[in-house]
């Protein structure tokens, strides 16, 4: 039976459980509508003897024979029978196929699965960040020379991580969008394959080049590899070149975007073999276990607690590709391999003050977790590795770039030192028509299940007392980046002004200094995305340092173009 076979068949038994199990969905969610079966049922698996498979695959024989997926047989995923026919000692034979669809787990997690393809239409669809109403106004003026200026949105649930990220304006130049609007808010179909709601307007061409007015091409191969892991089984550890590698850093990312299909697949989190918990993130794995930083690298003591164990496969006799295995389940971890800052792109090495040059996917900074929140970020960013992102197209100061740096931001809060987990608030506990309780995967913020996130905990709350403490702390946090917003703005003009005025040199240095600092301490809470709310007095002291950064600078250049009109009377 081929791979495509194969798909079908697991496609139609997913769909045969969802129709069969409706009296488990959740009271509170309702049942997504799956496309009809087809008239006749699918062939049964045909099961293969394991112990052939474990004959090679000994590693994966301790974790499936001791896991809760010990009676699930090797078939359910791979084109096992093909593949034992074909396999000799110590060689490979024909590569099976592995089945990486969310509906190969559907068959048995069904409520899972349903809550996973939910939209959440309560939220809001497409904003971007940089306007008024939103939490960036100023965006485009303090990051002037970044793609993300073209089109930074507020995230959507993770059924649509993928193809939203293909259709914002800064990747694909424009030419990914979706096929119409009204399939702007279809989780199922985009989460059983983004090409059932996006189009390649230019298929003839693999070519990254804008195909629109006011599109940028800022999508690489690192920055997919959050969105999904479809290549995992086809990507070097870290990205690097392998000869058994199809794709690597410097990849195509058209040709990438057309080799994957899924947002984030059930293994990403959840070992396929054991069901244990599990990274596959290559750059949190060598932050954590390479780098020796640990899984809380400020809190020695729950490092201890939960930890990570990497483990590596071969392929052409050389180590290919690693996940990390952890101790107990830590939805933290788990999240953290996207929901944290990394760099994922080209920058500039900064190793030597006026001689900075350009660096692109080869250099393996293009793929590096800096693992620490953001007051230690510019020591290691900048003092360890050397590199800053980008270039300000009007000041000229090379500046740092933050992704959704969440992870890092929550360390230390107080519902971190609680105990409190990002499942506890954005995927809690829900019982089915059928008394049983699950884990909802239909992630979205805690203000849409106020009492399952919220009075949990707080027992003496209403719902309405949670929205109010909430939007407080978010109100307060909030003003205080359009404070800081509105002081980086003032000193981008200023530093304009100077260079027009010819000052020297060493001050403009120590302006652009500043504006790194005041750009990192405003822009991480933009990146993160909870305005706040993960750890309030953290934001607030980066977001006063921004302001404080920004008034030293305009200070600076005011007392020198004083000095300099003085010189010049």
């Amino acid at each position: 039976m081929n791979a495509m076979t194969r798909i079908v068949r697991l496609v139609l038994v997913a769909a045969f459980a969802l129709s069969g199990l409706g009296a488990q969905a959740a009271v509170d969610i309702p049942r997504p509508q799956l496309p009809a079966p087809a008239p006749a049922k699918p062939d049964p698996i045909k099961p293969v003897d394991a112990k052939k498979c474990y004959s090679c695959h000994d590693n994966v024989e301790e974790w499936h024979t001791e896991g809760r997926h010990a009676t699930v047989n090797c078939a359910h995923c791979h084109d096992a029978e093909t593949h034992l026919k074909t396999a000799k000692s110590n060689k490979m034979g024909d590569r099976p196929g592995t089945n990486k669809d969310h509906r190969a787990c559907a068959a048995c997690h069904v409520e899972q699965y349903n809550t996973f393809v939910q939209t959440n239409l309560e939220s809001h669809a497409r904003v971007e960040k940089a306007n008024y109403k939103s939490r960036s106004p100023l965006f485009d003026k303090l990051m002037e020379g970044y793609g993300f200026t073209k089109e930074h949105n507020e995230p959507r649930s993770h059924a649509f991580m993928l193809v939203d990220q293909w259709a914002v304006d800064r990747a694909f130049g424009g030419r990914m969008q979706f096929k119409d609007w009204t399939y702007i808010n279809k989780a199922e179909l985009a989460a059983n394959g983004a090409w059932n709601v996006i189009v390649d307007k230019e298929p003839s061409t693999s070519e990254q080049k804008p195909f629109m007015r006011q599109v940028a091409t800022a999508v690489n191969p690192v920055c997919m590899n959050c969105k999904t892991q479809d290549h995992i089984l086809d990507w070097a550890y870290m990205g690097d070149k392998h000869p058994a590698a199809k794709w690597d850093r410097t990849s195509k990312p058209v040709e990438f975007a057309r080799g994957v299909n899924h947002p984030l697949n059930c293994y990403m989190c959840h070992d396929p073999h054991s069901a244990g918990p599990r990274v596959v993130r290559d750059a949190l794995i060598q932050a954590v276990v390479d780098r020796k930083e640990g899984t809380y690298p400020q809190d020695k003591e729950k490092s201890e607690k939960t930890k990570m164990t990497k483990v590596t496969f071969q392929r052409a006799d050389k180590d290919f590709r690693a996940i990390g295995l952890l101790s107990r389940p830590d939805s933290n971890l788990m999240c953290a391999q996207c929901h944290v800052e990394y760099n994922c792109g080209p920058g500039f090495d900064c190793a030597e003050k006026g001689k900075e040059y350009y660096v692109k996917m080869d250099d393996p900074r293009t793929n590096l977790f800096t693992w620490t929140n953001v007051f230690g970020y510019k020591e290691k960013m900048v003092g360890q590795y050397k590199f800053k992102d980008f270039k300000h197209a009007s000041t000229g100061a090379l500046l740092p770039k933050i992704q959704h740096p969440e992870m890092e931001t929550y360390w230390g809060s107080r519902h971190e030192r609680a105990g409190v987990e990002c499942k506890d608030c954005h995927m809690p506990k829900q019982r089915a028509a059928n008394g049983k309780v699950t884990t909802s995967h239909q992630q979205m913020s805690p203000r849409y299940r106020l009492k399952e996130a919220c009075l949990t905990c707080h027992k003496e709350w209403t719902e309405d007392d949670a929205r109010y403490h909430m939007e407080a702390i978010q109100n307060y946090i909030r003003g205080k980046m359009t404070k800081a917003e509105f002081w980086l703005a003032q000193f981008i003009d200023w530093i304009i002004k100077a260079k027009e005025a010819g000052v020297p040199a060493a001050v403009l240095d120590k302006a652009y200094d500043l504006q790194y600092d005041a750009n990192l301490y405003w822009e991480w809470w933009t990146a993160e995305n909870s305005d706040g709310f993960h750890n309030p007095d953290d934001a607030r002291e980066s977001l006063t340092r921004s302001i404080d950064a920004s008034q030293a600078g305009i200070k600076l250049l005011k007392d020198e173009l004083a000095k300099s009109r003085q010189a010049s009377r």
